[in-house]
């Protein structure tokens, strides 16, 4: 959004250079929240290395940052909107300044790549090119008054009153004194983009608290739903989780960036889109486990403890195990186990092998689905290759397929299983009445890898069973089935 730059300027384009800041203007994105993301991320246990380089000043930092954990400039989220302008006024004659208090070895790729400006001044040595410094740089050049600029924040104040004409784009939550004091001196304002507390909701992804409806699951089989005391406890850890899993999505988000950009679908994620600063999520997603935590003091302390290792995990999978092919898929199912684990923690009920190894097997299932909907992806394209972020290469399709469809499989043998033993003729009427469970849930794996085979799956089944039909009109039946075997009928 860009309404307001003119889009038909005049034949003859200005005689002052037009100077153009980088981050939050040119980019959706800050390049210095972006490196010392990328480089905290890749290497934590070397976090303390961006205090002892700030230490020595920033535009230090900004270098070592930029030599250590350079973007791919390329998949950069651009502001398209400004870049038409731009070349428009490139055509035209202009000459066009890149002007940027990143640090020199990245704005000059970026320079590189868009192949737009006559001229790059940027962070180098000990000089931090931003604010006043970028005002006095340009007014030692053009004079006061001798050029126009483009910018977006509260620093850019002192170089908008120094340029001829100025012009403010609105991203990223813009600070409001900063589009008064521009309005103020009858300059250009661009349109601002979504507050950033929505970008920040679709961050946390509240979809994806549906998983954690698997934490009642052991309020039902253990049929402890009549016990008010254990509902409240079973819904306080389904808040938790809700909680923590939002901050662990955050997490996973920020790492997962370039790879995300490369994608079809991820790339429009918040934090690769550039629609949410980074900034945002590394206060957010601690935010959100302190909250959780607060949550499980209310809790047995065996909950906390898999709450715990479910953070841990899925911190070590958005950093690492979701690189390791086979290991990812069985990272991913004891997660969606781990749930049902602390479901039963929460209200105090003992974890039935059964339902654990069922679990077990179901989700290592969903989980190869997974990653078979995303290998159908790119083996799609013109040039298939490794699937990016993932251990996996479109050679592994078939073998992806088998593991994937054989667990499923074993889920519903699990479950037939489950109807001869023991304990089960304890807790239900007429336990025969299970069998009809399994052959529908046969038919709904089998129909999922189905779906899956042709293309159509969602990125994440889990979701696409709890937006098809079919899916719900099967649970229902299986529902059902449990119904009539508990009470005989």
């Amino acid at each position: 959004m860009f309404a307001e730059l003119p889009l038909q300027p005049p034949q003859e384009a200005p005689a002052v250079p037009l100077v153009v800041d980088l981050d939050g203007t040119l980019l959706k994105t800050d390049l210095l929240a972006e490196t010392a993301s990328a480089f905290v991320l890749r290497s934590p246990w070397r976090a303390w290395q961006l205090l002892a380089w700030l230490a020595q000043g920033r535009s230090h930092l900004k270098a070592q940052l930029a030599q250590q954990a350079p973007p791919e400039v390329a998949t950069l989220p651009y502001n398209e909107e400004l870049l038409v302008w731009l070349r428009d006024q490139k055509q035209r004659g202009r000459r066009i300044i890149l002007a940027t208090g990143s640090h020199r070895l990245l704005a000059e790729r970026v320079a590189s790549h868009l192949q737009l400006f006559d001229q790059v001044l940027a962070t180098e040595g000990a000089a931090n090119l931003k604010a006043e410094a970028k005002r006095d740089a340009l007014v030692d050049l053009y004079g006061k008054g001798g050029f126009d600029y483009v910018g977006n924040d509260r620093a850019d104040l002192p170089v908008w009153q120094s340029a001829a004409q100025a012009h403010v784009v609105c991203r990223l939550s813009q600070p409001p004194a900063c589009i008064a004091v521009a309005d103020n001196l009858g300059r250009t304002i661009g349109t601002a983009a979504p507050h950033a507390a929505a970008a920040l909701l679709q961050a946390m992804r509240p979809h994806q608290w549906l998983k954690n409806l698997l934490l009642l699951l052991p309020l039902f089989t253990a049929h402890a739903y009549g016990n008010p005391v254990s509902v409240l406890q079973a819904l306080l850890a389904f808040l938790a989780f809700s909680l923590a899993a939002s901050g662990v999505y955050l997490l996973n988000d920020l790492s997962d960036i370039a790879a995300d950009r490369h994608h079809p679908s991820k790339r429009m994620r918040p934090f690769a889109a550039g629609s949410l600063a980074i900034v945002h999520g590394w206060v957010a997603w601690p935010s959100l486990l302190a909250a959780a935590l607060a949550l499980c003091w209310l809790l047995p302390p065996s909950f906390g403890l898999a709450l715990g290792v479910y953070v841990a995990l899925t911190t070590a999978y958005s950093l690492r195990l979701k690189q390791i092919p086979v290991l990812d898929v069985l990272t991913l199912a004891s997660l969606y186990t781990l749930r049902v684990v602390a479901g039963a923690a929460a209200i105090g009920v003992p974890l039935s092998f059964w339902l654990l190894a069922f679990s077990m097997f179901m989700f290592v299932s969903l989980a190869f689905m997974k990653r078979y909907s995303e290998l159908e992806a790119i083996r799609s394209t013109s040039e298939p290759q490794a699937l990016r972020g993932r251990g996996y290469k479109p050679t592994d399709f078939e073998l992806v397929a088998s593991l994937g469809s054989t667990a499923g499989q074993v889920a519903i043998l699990v479950l037939a299983l489950y109807i001869q033993d023991a304990t089960t003729a304890a807790l239900y009427a007429e336990p025969r009445f299970i069998w009809l469970a399994c052959p529908l849930l046969l038919y709904w794996v089998s129909r999922a890898w189905l779906i899956t085979h042709r293309g159509q799956m969602h990125d994440d089944p889990v979701i696409f069973a709890l937006k098809d039909r079919p899916s719900w009109a099967i649970l229902g039946l299986v529902a059902l089935a449990f119904i009539l075997a508990r009470t005989g009928l």
